[in-house]
């Protein structure tokens, strides 16, 4: 197991202690890119200030513009690819499309993945990746745009990287094995190994817990 792995697995552990101690049916949030979960309650002063996706703005598989209004008041799993990838990301795509395809009657749900190679994953490639892999735009997009803009979202954002906690910076090439979940909010709620089943198991008893969540 990867190093990402190996701490991954220690954070189920913890937030599944946390949330035994706290017998809540509630999700934390995550405001740092080491990945603590932080559970808030709505009348703290604190969670106005949670941690939230910024605007941003690319092109998705059907030449569509996926904006922050794309995913206002949706439920979503981000993701980072490139349609090139022999290692993980064959891996990332299958456990991604078997999720969407448990919630593929539920409008709420939607699924964001970012290409980390946009110069090489233009939209018509992207297209031909999305009809090779079945992948449904009206519930899943394919993001492509500028390198800089994707990168930063991606590291200072969602805090996406190479490993648990580790923030890349410059050029670094951007390769990560997470799918990460938002809220209705843009707030970020889970991060889970996408290459293993169990914890996209996990990921869709998350997404059902926070449908019942109210703020």
């Amino acid at each position: 197991m990867t190093r990402s792995g190996n701490i991954l697995l220690w954070m189920i552990l913890l937030i599944g202690g946390c949330r035994s101690n706290q017998m809540v049916d509630t999700l934390p949030f995550f405001n740092r890119p080491d990945f603590t979960p932080e559970w808030i309650d709505p009348n703290s002063s604190a969670y106005d200030s949670i941690h939230r996706i910024p605007p941003f703005r690319f092109l998705d598989q059907d030449s569509n513009w996926v904006t922050e209004q794309t995913v206002d008041g949706k439920i979503y799993v981000a993701d980072f690819f490139f349609t090139t990838c022999k290692s993980i990301c064959p891996r990332l795509t299958k456990n991604l499309g078997e999720l969407q395809r448990r919630f593929n009657t539920n409008p709420n749900i939607l699924f964001v993945s970012h290409s980390v190679l946009p110069d090489e994953d233009s939209v018509a490639v992207l297209k031909r990746y999305a009809q090779r892999n079945n992948i449904p735009s009206n519930q899943w997009h394919l993001l492509t745009g500028n390198r800089d803009s994707i990168y930063r979202l991606a590291r200072r954002e969602y805090f996406a990287g190479d490993s648990v906690g580790y923030f890349q910076a410059g050029n670094e090439f951007l390769h990560t094995e997470n799918f990460i979940l938002l809220d209705r909010h843009r707030r970020i709620r889970g991060v889970y190994n996408g290459t293993l089943p169990v914890e996209v198991d996990r990921l869709e008893e998350d997404i059902r817990t926070l449908l019942r969540e109210r703020n």
